[in-house]
C-alpha cells in the first residue's frame, strides 16, 4: 500500500511539472491581450555605451623595477668577483656557456654585464607586451639564479 501510495505521488507530480512546463501561460513573453499597449510616447530611445577597458599599467622604471634591477646588477656583481676569485684559485667554470668568458677578467666582466642588460631588455620586452607579472618574475629568477651561483662559489673554495 505504501509503496503503490509513492509512486502514485511521483507519477502525479511528474506529469504535474509537465504541464507546467508546458503551459503557455508560463512561457509567454509578450503582454496578456487584455493589458494595454504602451504609446510611442512614453518609448525613450536607449543608447547602448560601452565604458572604455581601462588597464592599470606602471611605468617601467618604478621603484619595484628600479629595486630588482640594482638586486640582480649586485648579484652579478658579487658572481663575477666569487667566479673570478674561484678561477685564479685553479678553479674550473662549470657552466658550459660562460666558460669561454672565463679565460680573462675582462671576458668574465663582459658576460656578467651582458646578463644583467639581457635581464633589463627581457623585463622591457614583456612590460611592453603587458606581462607584468613576467617583468618582474625574470628579475627575480635572475636574482635567485646569481644567488645560488655565490653561495655554491664560497662553500666549493
Amino acid at each position: 500500500m505504501i509503496a503503490s501510495s509513492c509512486s502514485l505521488i511521483r507519477v502525479s507530480t511528474a506529469v504535474s511539472t509537465v504541464i507546467l512546463a508546458f503551459s503557455s501561460a508560463v512561457a509567454a513573453q509578450g503582454p496578456l491581450p487584455d493589458a494595454p499597449l504602451p504609446s510611442l510616447a512614453a518609448v525613450v530611445p536607449v543608447m547602448a555605451v560601452t565604458q572604455p577597458r581601462v588597464e592599470v599599467t606602471h611605468k617601467f622604471w618604478d621603484k619595484q623595477n628600479k629595486f630588482l634591477f640594482i638586486a640582480a646588477g649586485a648579484g652579478a656583481a658579487a658572481d663575477f668577483a666569487v667566479t673570478r676569485a674561484n678561477l685564479q684559485r685553479g678553479g674550473r667554470e662549470l657552466n658550459p656557456l660562460v666558460r669561454p668568458f672565463g679565460r680573462s677578467s675582462a671576458g668574465l666582466a663582459l658576460n656578467f654585464a651582458g646578463e644583467t642588460v639581457g635581464v633589463i631588455s627581457l623585463s622591457y620586452f614583456f612590460h611592453k607586451t603587458g606581462h607584468h607579472k613576467l617583468e618582474r618574475t625574470v628579475s627575480i629568477v635572475n636574482i635567485a639564479s646569481s644567488s645560488t651561483a655565490v653561495t655554491y662559489g664560497l662553500m666549493h673554495r
